[in-house]
């Protein structure tokens, strides 16, 4: 079983797995399996500011995919957020560089992803620890260009 896994990975990265790359599609990858959320991309200063907040509830499979122009260093927090969240920060090439999980909703407490993150996946709190999602993972979109681990054609 466990064999399997790790060949059905390796197919994925070998043919950039072009099925699971879509503009509104995330797929994060690690020793535990895939897993595909539907996204909504916020690649500009007021689509990254706005975030999440004031949205009501959000689909179990769906998030929000915050993309920057470069490696920063990259924090948050939960003003005007109404759902609990798990935050996972990404450097250009898809690596999950740290993990927040179970973000508290309308809590202003800065959270900190660190430095190097370009990408910053947003989920339902609890899909983390749900999935086993670990630093070391990888994340791939579009966004990530030809450099990334698991790039998109």
């Amino acid at each position: 079983m466990k064999t399997a896994l790790v060949v059905a990975l390796c197919a994925g990265f070998a043919g950039h797995a072009n099925a699971s790359c879509a503009d509104d599609r995330v797929t994060v990858t690690g020793d535990w399996g895939r897993a595909n959320f539907a996204v909504t991309v916020a690649d500009d200063a007021a689509e990254r500011s706005q975030g999440l907040m004031n949205v009501p509830e959000m689909a179990t499979m769906s998030g929000m995919l915050f993309a920057y122009p470069r490696a920063q260093r990259a924090t948050f927090w939960m003003r005007k957020t109404l759902i609990g969240l798990d935050m996972i920060f990404a450097g250009p090439d898809g690596r999950i560089l740290s993990i927040h999980e179970n973000a508290v909703p309308l809590d202003e407490t800065v959270i900190n992803g660190g430095g190097g993150v370009q990408y910053v996946l947003e989920v339902n709190a609890g899909m983390v620890a749900r999935l086993g999602v670990k630093i070391g993972d990888i994340l791939q979109h579009p966004a990530f260009g030809a450099d990334a681990i698991a790039p998109c054609d």
